[in-house]
């Protein structure tokens, strides 16, 4: 067909192209439209996801409903909602409109063809049969493409810009690093380290220098806000310093790659999943390129005092941690139980309690941080906590503020003695309000004795005097 339009008339071949080209740029305006519309909306779509997981996520359903928050929650997912649908409606009218426009100069062409062919015919280029046959192949292949360019690619470009940044993602450059497994036969090593987050002015940590000798246990203490969790996070290698460095014998974590870097770490966060698996497989996932061990899980099980075998878990281990696949609920302290014996089920050098028992009794607690000592023998461990019982394990504690260290290394041990004096001062005072209080009720308790033999005495005495008031009264009947 090019070909012989091509030797019938070159400008009908030159028409048919100029009539394809505004198709084409439509194409290309919306893609570009849609492109900036869903790099735009992305925050709108995560607070739609955000807001809806409020209003129905068992996880939330207790406040949202005790407070009455389905209302205003309800009201900030509509609202968001209109927003979003308002700038996808005009980024569609904006597209419509030029797709419109460029329709008015395809037209434009197709009446042009459709003078040149008439010209053609009255010149006598072509027969009339000629000008049926061409006149409808065109009419045939532009129906086909305005078809194929509207329904089929201008659909695909409209998803085509979450592929484009998609792409652009993947297209980031990785960290690279060397293939070789971590550990700490030297110690780690934080030198001059400092962090601050992306778009913060203000410096989380700040001149972090600290050594962790193979099996020492360190406890980071401080308020909320001094950046244990931070530095936690960057000694272990998933954030890093903005300035400054953290070795492993001599070795930046960072020059090691990802794959590797963690194969010897293992710990708790404050963040833990509860994943709806089987008490087994929550247990096994910490290491799963090993042989799955029954007697291991037993035995970190028996640990953290979890007993399978009672009458609560129904399956044993096998049991189901999820209503939702036909097993049962546990509570908050309890997933914190299965956190840890996850944690701990791993093999490795280095151990990173982030808060562990955070929603745990303050009696198992206690017993659960002294089997985690026993545990952590000859491994490095690292605990951060607020509370000064439980820095009470650690060789060597950390006191932070304002993402600084106030006591250094070599006073840990001072720190370590200032702790226990603390944690003794309260116990004492503990003891003596517990010593006051039971003297203060005995003597509560003998008042109150003393006052009920006065009362009984008082209600003798009326008995008395109604007995004595009845004689009388019959001695005036007499």
């Amino acid at each position: 067909m090019s070909v012989y339009l091509w030797k019938l008339r070159p400008v009908l071949l030159l028409s048919i192209l100029f009539i394809f080209f505004p198709l084409m740029l439509s194409l290309y305006i919306r893609e570009n439209l849609f492109t900036k519309f869903i790099d735009k909306s992305a925050s709108l779509e995560r607070k739609l996801q955000y807001y809806e997981a409020e209003i129905y996520k068992r996880e939330h359903f207790k406040e949202t409903r005790i407070l009455g928050l389905y209302p205003f929650v309800k009201s900030r997912f509509d609202d968001t909602l209109q927003i979003f649908c308002d700038e996808k409606w005009k980024t569609q009218r904006k597209s419509q409109s030029i797709e419109i426009c460029l329709r008015f100069v395809t037209l434009l062409g197709y009446f042009g063809i459709l003078i040149l062919m008439l010209d053609s015919l009255m010149k006598g280029y072509i027969f009339v049969g000629a000008f049926a046959a061409i006149f409808s192949s065109i009419s045939t292949m532009i129906a086909f493409m305005d078809d194929a360019v509207r329904n089929y690619l201008g659909n695909m470009m409209e998803n085509f810009g979450s592929l484009k940044i998609y792409m652009l993602f993947l297209n980031l450059d990785e960290e690279q690093g060397e293939d070789k497994e971590i550990h700490i036969e030297e110690g780690i090593s934080l030198q001059n380290v400092a962090f601050k987050y992306p778009k913060v002015e203000k410096y989380a940590l700040k001149n972090i220098n600290l050594n962790i000798k193979k099996g020492e246990t360190f406890a980071f203490v401080g308020e909320n806000g001094a950046g244990k969790t931070t530095l936690v996070r960057i000694l272990t290698g998933i954030l890093k310093p903005t300035n400054g460095d953290v070795k492993y014998d001599k070795v930046s974590i960072f020059s090691i790659n990802k794959n590797f870097r963690f194969k010897n770490i293992t710990g708790v966060g404050q963040k833990f999943g509860k994943y709806k698996m089987t008490m087994r497989k929550n247990v096994v996932l910490s290491d799963r390129q090993k042989e799955i061990s029954m007697d291991k899980i037993d035995y970190v099980l028996n640990k953290v005092d979890i007993d399978t075998k009672n009458n609560s878990f129904s399956n044993g281990i096998e049991t189901m941690l999820s209503k939702e696949f036909d097993g049962m609920d546990i509570s908050g302290g309890q997933w914190q139980i299965v956190a840890l014996a996850r944690g701990l089920y791993k093999d490795s050098e280095l151990i990173v309690l982030d808060e562990p028992t955070s929603a745990i009794d303050p009696i198992e607690e206690t017993a659960l941080y002294k089997k985690f000592k026993q545990l952590a023998k000859g491994k490095t461990a690292i605990i951060v906590t607020h509370k000064l019982g439980s820095a009470r394990i650690a060789d060597k504690i950390v006191v932070m503020k304002f993402g600084e260290i106030l006591e250094n290394v070599k006073n840990m041990e001072q720190a370590r003695e200032v702790t226990e004096e603390a944690i003794q001062s309260i116990s004492a005072v503990s003891e003596e309000t517990t010593a006051c209080s039971d003297t203060v009720s005995s003597t509560v308790r003998s008042q109150i004795d003393a006052v009920t033999q006065v009362d009984e005495t008082i209600r003798k005495l009326l008995q008395e005097a109604e007995i004595l008031g009845e004689s009388i009264n019959r001695f005036y009947v007499d």
